[in-house]
């Protein structure tokens, strides 16, 4: 069995590995990347989308599940094997995401159109969406599923509802990828399954270097800010993952309406079209969040019920918060990348009086790790704005664990594996590379494009990869530009102009007898 890693390696997002048996190819997600990588989403896929039988999705969230309707549109047609929660997830977040796309690409296009350059189109739309979800195929935690030439068992990862670390078989070896792992204690929907053997697991890495505070030490810190903006009349915005954070967020806040933190006077909106669709999620799956919050449904109550809560779907009702002086925002998306918390914060980013509050990781290149990073102004929406707000972060909420959490995961395996440390920033890698190794396990931070043939225990050189080439987009650009020197200069006498286009021509001609 071979295994190649094909992104989320020395990197957080764009988690994707490709399984080789003698007779099939098999994904292991396949994520769309954010931030610095994130057009690397536009590039063809390392391997040919047909020819893969099945997809293991460990979950939802789009670093892990975005890049699955582009390669449906490219081409795969096999089956995609989640837990239920994750299936209704993903429809969610993908119908979502194409709306995004569509407006995003409308945007630049009007732009491209007054310039005269190439259009551009969406990754992928509404039809490759729906292609995609009737490729899905539920699995429910702990059965064993046998296929042609592998076998695997999805195990609750307790990372967001319906999230798994994956074990995979085939012939003497065993596999497991650990998805994104949840915290041992505090999380919403409990504590990570535990797994005593394998031969290698693949192991996330986001917090390899960190220490999330107590959950205790959590919410008095997220008290404290929530108090001082109301003692400041300001407004609190929290960027927010809509799916998983943002229901974990309206939980804290009813904790703090209970225990009179914060008043009824105080409104809260959750500022998302799929705001509601994503909590109902979490009501119809309530069985499997933690026992702190089925409390709540033993006594018939609703831990995400909230007095003076509103969901907002539309946009009038998301720009009609401009003239609001006071209150709580939950927007997408988490990291600042896109979604309508970019048009609050253009609109409150500014002011002193305005407390904004990070509870999730921001990858390297997004806005939001440039705010957390101390950017004394920002570009957001094509206009420069200054910083003036205040800015906190509160890495006890994440639904990822941190290195304590992650270390006592891995020590569950009884039978001494070899950790394959992905999904995570070098540098958080190696931080948890190195504990692993004192513990006296060995360990492999792998290479974009890398393989490990896992029976052989063998680790392939890295080709180097060249970047695909846009001939349409060149030729397209070529052509715009002769066409304006047509325009300027076919009544110009610039004899310097006129001998650079002689030389760009005898180039041309050049190529085209090499190549044809």
């Amino acid at each position: 069995m071979l295994l190649t890693f094909l992104g989320a390696v020395r990197e957080v997002t764009g988690s994707s590995y490709l399984l080789e048996t003698e007779s099939s190819l098999y994904l292991v997600d396949c994520g769309m990347f954010q931030g610095e990588g994130e057009a690397k989403n536009e590039a063809p896929f390392d391997f040919s989308p047909s020819s893969i039988k099945a997809i293991l999705l460990t979950h939802a969230h789009l670093d892990h599940s975005g890049r699955i309707p582009k390669l449906v549109k490219d081409g795969f047609r096999g089956k995609v094997y989640a837990t239920l929660p994750t299936i209704e997830l993903c429809e969610i977040l993908w119908l979502d995401t194409v709306k995004l796309m569509k407006e995003e690409a409308e945007r630049i296009n009007r732009k491209n159109r007054r310039a005269g350059k190439p259009l551009i189109k969406p990754l992928y739309d509404e039809k490759d969406v729906e292609i995609s979800l009737k490729l899905f195929e539920p699995v429910p935690y702990d059965e064993v599923i046998s296929l042609e030439d592998i076998k695997f068992r999805f195990r609750d990862s307790s990372h967001i509802l319906g999230s798994a670390s994956i074990e995979v078989w085939n012939k003497d070896v065993k596999l497991v990828f650990s998805g994104d792992i949840g915290q041992q204690e505090g999380g919403m929907e409990g504590t990570p399954a535990e797994i005593e053997y394998a031969n290698y697991v693949v192991i996330e890495s986001t917090y390899g270097d960190r220490i999330h505070k107590t959950l205790e030490e959590t919410r008095r810190e997220f008290a404290q800010v929530i108090q001082s903006a109301i003692n400041e009349n300001g407004k609190v915005l929290i960027p927010s993952f809509v799916v998983d954070r943002a229901q974990r967020i309206l939980y804290e806040i009813r904790l703090l309406k209970e225990q009179g933190v914060l008043s009824n006077s105080i409104p809260i909106y959750f500022d998302s079209p799929m705001g509601k669709s994503v909590t109902e999620v979490y009501r119809k799956y309530s069985t499997l969040l933690s026992g702190e919050l089925q409390k709540y449904y033993l006594d018939s109550q609703d831990p995400f019920d909230i007095e003076n809560l509103k969901y907002l779907s539309s946009v009038e009702e998301s720009k009609r918060l401009n003239d609001l002086e006071t209150g709580i925002i939950i927007a997408g998306s988490g990291m600042c990348t896109g979604g309508r918390i970019l048009h609050h914060i253009k609109h409150n980013i500014w002011k002193d009086s305005t407390q904004i509050i990070f509870v999730g990781y921001q990858a390297q290149g997004t806005l939001g790790r440039k705010i957390i990073d101390g950017a004394k102004s920002i570009n957001v929406m094509g206009e420069e704005v200054v910083v003036r707000a205040k800015i906190h972060t509160i890495n006890g909420f994440s639904s990822h664990a941190d290195q304590r959490d992650l270390l006592k995961w891995a020590e569950g395996f009884q039978s001494n594996p070899t950790f394959i440390i992905t999904h995570g920033e070098l540098s958080s890698s190696q931080a948890f590379s190195q504990l692993l190794r004192l513990k006296g396990y060995q360990t492999l931070i792998p290479l974009k494009g890398q393989s490990v043939d896992l029976l052989k225990k063998e680790i392939s050189e890295v080709r180097p990869q060249l970047p695909p080439i846009d001939w349409d987009s060149l030729i397209s650009e070529l052509s715009s530009q002769i066409s304006t020197l047509k325009e300027r200069l076919s009544n110009s006498s610039d004899m310097e102009s006129f001998n650079l286009l002689k030389a760009v021509s005898i180039i041309l001609r050049e190529i085209i007898k090499n190549n044809f």
